[in-house]
C-alpha cells in the first residue's frame, strides 16, 4: 500500500498540543481522515483517529497493523506537515 497524498490542516490556537490534523489517500483510492499531529513531551507524533468510550478511555477507530506501515505514516505525515508549516510561514512572512 503507497501513500498518495497527504492534506495537512494547521490548528492555530496558541499554547494547545494539537498542532495538525492530516488526512492520508492510500493507493488513490482509500483516505483516512482526522489523524492528530500532536506536540507531546517527547516531541511531535502522530495519533491514529479515535473515539473516546463510556469509561473516558480513547480507542483507536483505525490504525496500521505493523510497525512497518506505522513508520512510513508517521514519516510522511511529519514531513507533510513540517512542509505545511514552512509554507504557512513563509506565506506570513510576505504579508
Amino acid at each position: 500500500m503507497k501513500i498518495t497524498d497527504i492534506k495537512i490542516r494547521l490548528v492555530t490556537k496558541e499554547n494547545d498540543r494539537l498542532k495538525a490534523v492530516a488526512s492520508v489517500v492510500f493507493d488513490e483510492c482509500f483516505v483516512l481522515h482526522d489523524i492528530k499531529i500532536i506536540d507531546g513531551k517527547l516531541g511531535l507524533f502522530v495519533a491514529m483517529p479515535s473515539r473516546k468510550t463510556p469509561d473516558g478511555e480513547y480507542k483507536d477507530i483505525a490504525h496500521p497493523l505493523n510497525t512497518e506501515t506505522r513508520d512510513t505514516i508517521n514519516r510522511e505525515v511529519l514531513a507533510a506537515y513540517g512542509k505545511a508549516v514552512q509554507e504557512s510561514d513563509s506565506a506570513t512572512a510576505e504579508n
